[in-house]
């Protein structure tokens, strides 16, 4: 069985970005990089659901991770087409399964997201009963992965204003997305797992996000027993992730993080003296986060 495809940002794709004039605070005359958002209207076979707000690449991962993680894509559908226009910016996904889900889009709710998500209200019926696998994480792994995410050349570092979420095998990357909204970074980390068959139960999700309470609904439905980040966390994103047992780790700042929830899986076998601390330029990532 061939290995799914890795993916990483591309900030040199011109899809993304756009160069935008404008004066500093001296008055002088620069250039500097921008991101592109997109509106992206999804639907499930002859149902629109949603338009969402995203940056454009990887639009079949979105919407197949947003149906997924809405609970409207079940373990046992049978894609049969993802189709994307272009021109229309329309993409849709195409199931075996009849679906309507008229009821549960009028319980939807706004999320938090900076790029303002979409929830819908009985989207926590699909912790009920919840168990996370037992994991493991090391420190060494953690701090091995903080360094390289935080160094990796992203659209983040390119032109800001933008959030990663990092699908993790111990201190491997596996896939790294990125979008405006911390909620379509994710979905798009979905909807590639769901569409290769990746399993979550040995995997870490990195986010340089806020840990919010959709964020860790979402990676505990994905099966994924550990969410960190460089950011901070949410009273009901702690709480949940206490609920369902998921590993949380934040403000991870060079030697520097604090877990809040499944401490039990930490092992920590690093050298706390020997992680440098984070250099200036990288120090800024997660400030908008």
């Amino acid at each position: 069985m061939s290995q799914p495809p890795r993916h990483f940002p591309d900030p040199s794709n011109p899809r993304l970005t756009r160069a935008v004039e404008g004066h500093d605070h001296t008055g002088q005359l620069q250039q500097i990089r921008v991101v592109e958002e997109r509106p992206l209207t999804i639907f499930l076979n002859a149902q629109e659901i949603v338009t969402a707000m995203t940056i454009g690449d990887y639009p079949e991962y979105l919407a197949v991770g947003f149906w997924r993680n809405q609970g409207m894509l079940r373990d046992d559908d049978q894609i049969t087409a993802v189709d994307y226009d272009d021109d229309l910016e329309v993409v849709v996904v195409r199931t075996t399964r009849q679906t309507s889900y008229e009821e549960k889009v009028k319980k939807k709710t706004r999320t938090s997201g900076c790029a303002v998500g979409t929830v819908f209200g009985d989207m926590m019926e699909g912790l009920e009963g919840l168990t996370l696998p037992p994991a493991e994480i090391r420190t060494s792994w953690l701090y091995a992965l903080a360094k390289e995410i935080n160094t990796l050349p992203s659209l983040y570092l390119e032109a800001g204003a933008i959030h990663g979420t990092v699908l993790c095998q111990r201190d491997q990357m596996l896939v790294y997305m990125e979008d405006v909204g911390r909620h379509n970074a994710v979905d798009k980390i979905s909807g590639y797992m769901f569409q290769h068959g990746v399993g979550g139960s040995d995997k870490l999700l990195y986010t340089t996000g806020r840990l919010t309470s959709e964020m860790v609904i979402k990676t505990a439905q994905m099966g994924i027993p550990v969410l960190a980040s460089r950011s901070g966390f949410t009273a009901w994103g702690v709480e949940i992730a206490r609920q369902v047992g998921l590993t949380l780790i934040g403000r991870m700042r060079g030697q520097r993080f604090i877990c809040l929830s499944g401490e039990e899986r930490l092992i920590r076998d690093a050298d706390v003296a020997a992680v440098p601390d984070e250099d200036r330029k990288h120090r800024r990532k997660g400030a908008e986060a």
